[in-house]
């Protein structure tokens, strides 16, 4: 039997003021994030989850770079969700076989294992974008980078888009205007760039990344190129791998903009950032200043951990991360 509608008559005034409330109430509950999301559900998460992390970087400690950068590659593709972690199944291609993950992206075991042990003490409640978002956090904290409070309360997705991770992850050729483009689609700024792009500075690049910079670039340090063809050769060794410091690698300093600045810097779009544009004057500043790199590391890495996140009903909460429940 049919439920007869009430005929309620409100003016357009009211109207108005009524959709407002249930847009502002309904964006509230589904794009907001705090810091004590599990303080009630699994009040021993956070710790938890950097124990794991702690012991994985102890074991090998260029996952602190693979564990921030996983974070990033995450975040760019569908948002904040943990899409990156899903393997291929007959319905999902996988965002880690897309051209920037393909070889490179690592840290997939990592976070798995500290879901495993997060399960163990509160099964179905963390979510692994929220795993991944936390152990970027505690992976820069325990090389030497800031910590900072992360916002908790994001869902997993159901779905990975490898095309988008092929059309959306910056590349290594992208020039400075491209650059800036890409990260103010994902409410990014210039400076969010500069200060995000800073975290190399405790990775590694493959050979293949930057053979043109060190044999067919002017502008370049001709000691530094000289040193990087040792382990590069001009054909060939496409995966060997090579520092983006020299000085202090694996370690979370201001060096990379140093590096900048005397044109040491191993890929071309890290180059770009000090090539005369506009992003000049905030490596400069980073070069001069730890401290102010070291707190718009942090501001950039909570904003991009906003981006495009779900909450509330949607997505889930994935029993393992590589796959949908």
């Amino acid at each position: 039997m049919a439920i007869p509608l009430l005929n309620i008559s409100i003016s357009p005034a009211k109207a108005a003021v009524f959709a407002f409330v249930v847009l502002l109430f309904n964006t509230a509950c589904q794009a907001q994030l705090t810091s004590t999301f599990y303080d009630n559900s699994c009040p021993n998460a956070l710790k938890t989850i950097r124990t794991s992390i702690r012991n994985s970087i102890a074991a090998e400690r260029r996952m602190a770079a693979s564990l921030i950068r996983l974070h990033f590659h995450d975040c760019f593709v569908q948002g904040c969700d943990a899409s990156i972690l899903l393997e291929e199944t007959p319905t999902i291609e996988s965002e880690q076989t897309a051209l920037p993950n393909k070889d490179s992206a690592r840290g997939f075991r990592v976070i798995e294992k500290a879901k495993s042990e997060v399960e163990k003490i509160c099964p179905g409640v963390v979510s692994c974008a929220d795993i991944v978002a936390v152990a970027a956090r505690d992976a820069s904290a325990y090389v030497g980078g800031p910590s900072y409070t992360v916002m908790l309360g994001r869902r997993d997705s159901t779905t990975a888009s490898r095309t988008l991770a092929n059309n959306e992850l910056p590349s290594f050729k992208d020039g400075l205007d491209i650059l800036i483009s890409s990260f103010q689609r994902k409410g990014l700024s210039a400076r969010d760039l500069v200060a995000l792009s800073g975290a190399h500075t405790l990775g590694h690049a493959q050979c293949f990344t930057f053979r043109d910079r060190i044999y067919n670039n002017v502008s370049i340090d001709a000691g530094f190129a000289s040193t990087r063809k040792r382990t590069c050769p001009a054909i060939g060794g496409d995966g060997n791998l090579a520092p983006f410091d020299l000085v202090t690698p694996n370690s979370f300093d201001n060096n990379y903009f140093k590096n900048l600045i005397q044109k040491k810097g191993l890929l071309e779009s890290d180059q770009i950032l000090f090539s005369g544009g506009s992003t000049d004057s905030i490596v400069r500043e980073y070069s001069r200043s730890p401290a102010a790199f070291n707190s718009d590391f942090a501001a950039a890495m909570i904003k991009m951990g906003n981006i495009d996140i779900l909450t509330g009903s949607a997505g889930e909460i994935r029993k393992i991360c590589s796959a949908v429940n």
